[in-house]
């Protein structure tokens, strides 16, 4: 699978949460290197960078409606896309609360909305949209270092962390799953990005980073199981 058009097929990647940042301008990288980009965002009504993306592509960029945490959207959504062929599919939406709370301390409200968005309403993503990416695609979610068991060693974040750990988890069975399948199957974790989530401090900006988090998706086309890379493509220790 080339990462440009090959032939008569142009690939196409769907991006769930494309809405700004990081999904942003991953579809935006995408749509760079000749692939078509179906980029989801939650609101319906306001205007968002991926609508400005969309205006200047040509109809290569096609925005749908998902909350990824309203699981009756998925029906309609994939009924929608039923004839689209994806090559990729990668779930980047995602949330955190205040790093500094330890586990003992964090609300029940903030445990569940924490935990469902990262880890519960990714997973109803893949299951719902799966029959729609190629036999030999890439189905990928937006992990974390932090998700790392084995890399904890300065806590923090530990609601987050285990989001992402139970993420990794819940890939995990889903890729063992399909086994028997060619498709590629990737948690990315893309390091700390200055972005809405990782905020002002973050070292490495947006323009840096994703054409990084691109490429080890790419390089993972065509290549069947599971794997947790960071940013240069190197395993991530679970």
């Amino acid at each position: 699978m080339s990462s440009t058009v090959t032939g008569r097929h142009t690939p196409t990647a769907l991006i769930i949460g494309a809405s700004r940042g990081l999904g942003h301008a991953m579809a935006a990288e995408f749509l760079d290197r000749g692939w078509n980009v179906i980029g989801t965002v939650r609101e319906t009504t306001a205007r968002t960078p991926l609508h400005d993306l969309a205006d200047r592509a040509d109809g290569r960029v096609v925005i749908e409606h998902l909350d990824i945490n309203e699981p009756d959207q998925l029906a309609p959504l994939h009924e929608r896309l039923a004839q689209r062929r994806l090559d990729l599919l990668f779930v980047n939406a995602g949330t955190t609360n205040n790093e500094q709370t330890p586990i003992g301390a964090v609300t029940t409200a903030d445990f569940i909305e924490v935990m469902i968005t990262n880890a519960l309403s990714p997973m109803r993503v893949m299951e719902a949209l799966e029959d729609l990416v190629s036999p030999a695609g890439l189905i990928g979610a937006m992990s974390s270092g932090q998700g790392s068991i084995a890399n904890n060693t300065t806590a923090g974040r530990e609601v987050y962390r285990g989001s992402k750990a139970a993420l990794n988890m819940f890939v995990r069975s889903f890729a063992i799953r399909q086994a028997e399948t060619q498709r590629a199957f990737v948690l990315l974790a893309p390091g700390w990005i200055r972005t809405a989530l990782g905020g002002p401090d973050a070292p490495f900006t947006i323009e840096e980073s994703v054409p990084l988090l691109v490429d080890v998706l790419l390089a993972r086309l065509g290549t069947p199981g599971l794997a947790y890379l960071d940013r240069s493509g190197q395993t991530v220790p679970w």
